[in-house]
């Protein structure tokens, strides 16, 4: 199989490179930077959902354990807190809301994962000058050399704009004037260790908003919104950065780690797929930070990418599965920028009516908690509702209700991810049994016979349902589930199925609220495709493939015992 072409060596597109390695396909990865540039915090806030992306790959759990883990946020105005709030986790995950971890110890860890991967070839200090496509495959120019694969992922960054341009997408939105100061500093604070902190209209930055996140080793990074023509060099000279960091931090000895000046956007391409070639991640989008938007849709666009050319190259779906990736990706886009632009307009608003809105909603919000809610320092993130995507089964059952409350998820149903928790034994006692196999509810399923369909054993000690879940297709079967028809039922799917009854996810029933003979049926990302009975699963199989596909060519090798290649 010729190698997949990754465009960008930053955390995306890392993360695109170890998920394809992880399903048997073959990449190169194409960087113009000399080496790894491994200074500075940059993006910090890795989600949830986004680590357990990377525990798929062996790096999710040293990024919880080395990150700094938060799980509230407070919203201060003119010194005195509004609000907080906690962020909940719909299921049991073993993974924190948060945690804050600079951008370049991920990479660290990534790079070690992808030096550990014969699969994936990285090249260091070659620019990309040209992309073509034709109905074969992608020729990359670096220079004089041309690379060739069958499809690529572009992932290089806000700056690739020549590159978006010779695959003819516009990058429409707009820039704030205002700059925004980064400082890292190391200092002892404490009581600072655990909570993202907002400050609206601070003594210390008045008319303007500081944000404080902790990261690992006693370091906090500072944002200051300052005005646009803001001089770092010389505020540092005079000695007015120090006044303005002692501002917030008081006497406490400091050390400067990294500091930098940018500036926001919020910018989306008209096309997230232009033939072979899919963008991702900062060469797709851009957005204001707050809310910690950025770098977590990126490594999400990485997965979506991912299993959806893997199925494609290994022939377990057609090319139609593809344009699902533009669908997909595009809306968790435009949802980001939405979300990202309302919290900019309430922090640098663009008018006098709305600069009036949010002096009169901080004022009053200090003493009306209903007024709480108006008060937006940013919505932090969370993993797109793939409701309305054409992978999608609707359930009228299950309606989507829109948008949750602020640091919450939405019932588990169609598009939504589902939830992680640990598995059972099968030895719940839900109905007065003993759990004793033929005595009440069964936790697993055994093997039809002649069936190819992986009916998959007792969880071993420890397993989760996401990590059953991004093995392929898995189907979770309520009890009385017929095995043979189900399994009948998933021969239509090309590709690893494997089934598991609901009892040894939701032994209660409390997590999935799963009916009578329903089926759930989760993509290979987590997200579940349809909930539906057995005489339907076909059906949805089908439409979470893209709808028709061809047949797995003769040379390529057809799984359909639910084991990776490398795992065998």
């Amino acid at each position: 199989m010729d190698p997949v072409i990754i465009v960008g060596n930053g955390p995306v597109g890392q993360t695109a490179a170890l998920l394809l390695a992880r399903w048997g396909v073959p990449c190169v990865v194409l960087d113009r930077r000399p080496e790894r540039d491994v200074i500075g915090s940059k993006a910090i806030c890795q989600h949830r959902d986004v680590i357990d992306i990377w525990a798929a790959v062996g790096v999710g759990e040293q990024v919880a354990r080395e990150g700094v883990t938060w799980s509230t946020a407070r919203t201060f105005h003119q010194g005195a807190e509004l609000f907080s709030y906690t962020l909940t986790d719909p299921g049991r995950s073993p993974f924190p809301p948060f945690v804050n971890l600079s951008q370049s110890r991920t990479e660290e860890l990534l790079d070690a994962a992808v030096g550990a991967e014969p699969l994936i070839d990285v090249r260091w200090g070659c620019e990309v000058t040209g992309i073509t496509q034709d109905s074969a495959g992608v020729t990359v120019e670096c220079g004089s050399v041309g690379v060739r694969g069958p499809y690529a992922i572009l992932c290089a960054g806000a700056s690739c704009g020549e590159l978006r341009r010779q695959l003819g997408v516009t990058f429409e939105g707009e820039s704030f004037d205002d700059r925004f100061l980064i400082c890292d500093i190391k200092a002892d604070l404490a009581g600072w260790a655990t909570e993202r902190r907002f400050h609206f209209d601070p003594s210390w930055n008045p008319g303007r908003q500081v944000l404080i996140h902790p990261t690992p080793g006693s370091t906090f990074r500072i944002d200051w919104q300052v005005a646009a023509g803001y001089d770092l060099e010389a505020e540092a000279a005079s000695g007015a950065l120090d006044a303005r960091i002692r501002a917030v931090i008081g006497e406490t000895a400091y050390e400067i780690v990294w500091m930098s000046v940018y500036r926001f956007h919020s910018r989306c391409v008209d096309r997230m797929r232009v033939g072979r070639v899919l963008l991702a991640g900062d060469a797709a989008h851009l957005m204001s930070p707050f809310g910690a938007r950025g770098l977590n849709s990126g490594v999400a666009d990485a997965e979506n990418a991912a299993w959806k050319l893997a199925y494609l190259l290994r022939g377990w779906a057609g090319p139609e599965l593809l344009e699902s990736y533009h669908a997909e990706r595009h809306a968790a886009a435009a949802e980001n920028i939405a979300v990202t632009t309302a919290t900019m307009d309430f922090l640098v608003p663009p008018d006098a009516p709305r600069k009036a809105h949010r002096t009169d909603v901080l004022t009053r919000a200090a003493a009306d908690p209903a007024v709480r809610a108006q008060v937006d320092s940013g919505r932090l993130y969370e993993p797109f509702w793939y409701v309305d995507s054409p992978l999608t089964t609707p359930d009228p059952g299950r309606p989507f209700a829109g948008r949750p409350p602020r640091g919450q998820s939405p019932p588990p149903g169609p598009g939504t991810l589902v939830p992680d928790t640990p598995l059972t034994d099968g030895t719940n006692k839900t109905d007065g049994t003993d759990g004793a196999p033929g005595k009440g509810r069964k936790a697993t399923f055994l093997p039809p016979e002649g069936r190819k369909v992986a009916f998959l054993p007792s969880p071993r000690s420890g397993s989760r349902l996401r990590e059953v879940a991004r093995d392929g297709f898995l189907l979770l079967a309520a009890p009385d589930v017929d095995p043979a028809e189900l399994a009948a039922a998933a021969e239509a799917a090309t590709g690893p199925v494997r089934v598991l009854a609901l009892d040894a996810v939701d032994p209660t029933g409390e997590l999935l609220g799963a009916g009578s003979g329903e089926v759930f049926v989760v993509r290979p990302d987590a997200h579940i495709a349809a909930v539906v009975p057995t005489a339907a699963v076909a059906e949805a199989l089908g439409r979470a493939l893209g709808g028709p596909h061809h047949p797995v060519p003769a040379d390529r090798e057809e799984v359909n015992d639910g084991v990776l290649p490398q795992h065998r």
